[in-house]
């Protein structure tokens, strides 16, 4: 099969190769899924990069990257039903923790992390459900129902907040996001009530006249270091603030004694470290909007897999208006 590779962290144009490597025959309880797109997330680029926190070394001598992606089963081990032979799934956690990702033709990995995809939902939605769908869901409903709730997607226009807004609409919720430039427009087409420019001076002020008056009951959070202060005002007492990235401001100062004292309940998402029951009821949710027809899963760029580098390179540049997908074989 054919795979992009990389030995040692650096730059994408000088460390990805594209190689042939063998096939991965299906292990007991293992299902060989033959990919058609890969998902690429910052998390990949970072981690090609060496940059990802507290890491120095290449945790193994070969890496084929990317966690996400979508095709169709082609084998499957012993202890796997083969009804599921030619079933199209969509991949969670495929280089977490491991040394073959999906920037390849295949990828082999245990049964559970080939997820059916609902009938009609095609594999470039797919492809994007593994860590912006399920971060998206877990940030939205982890505490439980929001209908006649009122959510605030900070920074909505990232791939992660355009799919939180839409699940957020979808639960019921009144919806208030942040974004800047084109993306205004882009979050305010997907569904949010009220959009404001992140950089506004009078943010908390604009998010509290947006709902009434009323303070927030739930943040979806993309850099909390930033935003601390913001979310502080406008957080409701017992009102959640989720935060799945701090990326600009990587040991932020806590307003302890605000946040104290409206009972807040702080919540760090990193979704490769969903207990089992969480994933299940992401898993569940996703695919409930799915089949609603309530989720558009924007696709800013799509590579061959041979230009992996030059989709990595489009994620470092930031600014998308969706995800960045490498085709990896066709649909």
């Amino acid at each position: 099969m054919q795979a992009m590779i990389y030995r040692a962290f650096g730059a994408a144009r000088d460390v990805l190769h594209l190689e042939e490597v063998a096939r991965q025959t299906p292990e007991p309880g293992e299902v060989r899924v033959a990919l058609r797109w890969s998902g690429v997330n910052p998390s990949d680029v970072k981690a090609r990069a060496g940059a990802r926190a507290g890491v120095t070394e290449l945790p193994f001598p070969a890496i084929i990257p990317h966690s996400d992606g979508a095709g169709v089963i082609a084998d499957v081990g012993a202890d796997v039903d083969p009804a599921r032979l030619g079933e199209p799934v969509w991949i969670w956690n495929g280089q977490w923790r491991r040394a073959f990702g999906t920037a390849a033709s295949e990828i082999t990995l245990p049964a559970e992390q080939a997820v059916a995809l609902p009938r009609d939902i095609d594999l470039q939605t797919g492809a994007i459900l593994g860590i912006p769908g399920l971060t998206a869901v877990h940030t939205v409903f982890n505490g439980g129902p929001v209908a006649g709730k009122t959510v605030l997607v900070q920074g909505a226009a990232g791939t992660v907040g355009l799919l939180a807004v839409q699940l957020a609409k979808w639960g019921g919720a009144q919806v208030i996001a942040t974004a800047r430039g084109a993306g205004l427009e882009r979050v305010a087409a997907l569904g949010a009530d009220a959009v404001f420019d992140f950089t506004r001076p009078d943010l908390a002020q604009a998010i509290l006249a947006a709902s009434d008056g009323a303070p927030i009951d739930r943040i979806v959070e993309v850099e909390f270091g930033l935003n601390a202060a913001t979310d502080t005002a406008v957080i409701a007492e017992n009102g959640t603030i989720c935060a799945y990235g701090s990326a600009q401001s990587m040991a932020p100062v806590l307003p302890f004694y605000p946040l104290m004292f409206k009972a807040v309940t702080l919540e760090m998402a990193l979704i490769y470290l969903l207990t089992p029951s969480q994933r299940a009821a992401a898993i569940d949710h996703l695919n409930a909007a799915l089949i609603a027809g309530a989720l558009t899963c924007p696709v800013a760029e799509t590579f061959a897999l041979a230009d992996t580098a030059a989709a990595h390179e489009a994620v470092e540049a930031g600014n998308r208006a969706g995800a960045i997908l490498v085709r990896t074989g066709r649909d």
